[in-house]
């Protein structure tokens, strides 16, 4: 018995979550606006006369799925990041991150 109450305490003291540095953070966040924003520069490149051949939908579709993907995972360690810096509920930090994310792509895009 004494056996498994080791292994058990072994095993929540291997399990202790570890939080991520601030510089890792700050880079995963420059990295996923990079992608982003070529993602957006390459929608924004692309004539939507090409559109009738389907061979030259493969790279807006890539775009939009690169795209899409970078900057949902923006908005999560965006949303992640002002939980830390203020005591927001879920939902309402997601909504700042959110918002964060639009207003610097709207910038990007020059909307």
């Amino acid at each position: 018995m004494s056996d498994a109450l080791d292994m058990e305490a072994l095993l929540r003291s291997a399990l202790v979550p570890v939080e991520p540095s601030e510089a890792m953070g700050d880079r995963l966040e420059r990295g996923l606006s990079e992608l982003t924003g070529a993602a957006a520069g390459e929608l924004a490149d692309w004539e939507l006369g090409a559109m009738r051949d389907p061979r030259n939908w493969a790279r807006p579709a890539a775009a939009v799925v690169v795209g899409g993907a970078a900057a949902g995972a923006l908005v999560l360690v965006r949303a992640r990041k002002h939980h830390r810096s203020r005591p927001a509920r879920g939902l309402s930090a997601l909504g700042h991150g959110l918002r964060g994310a639009a207003d610097r792509l709207g910038r990007r895009l020059g909307a």
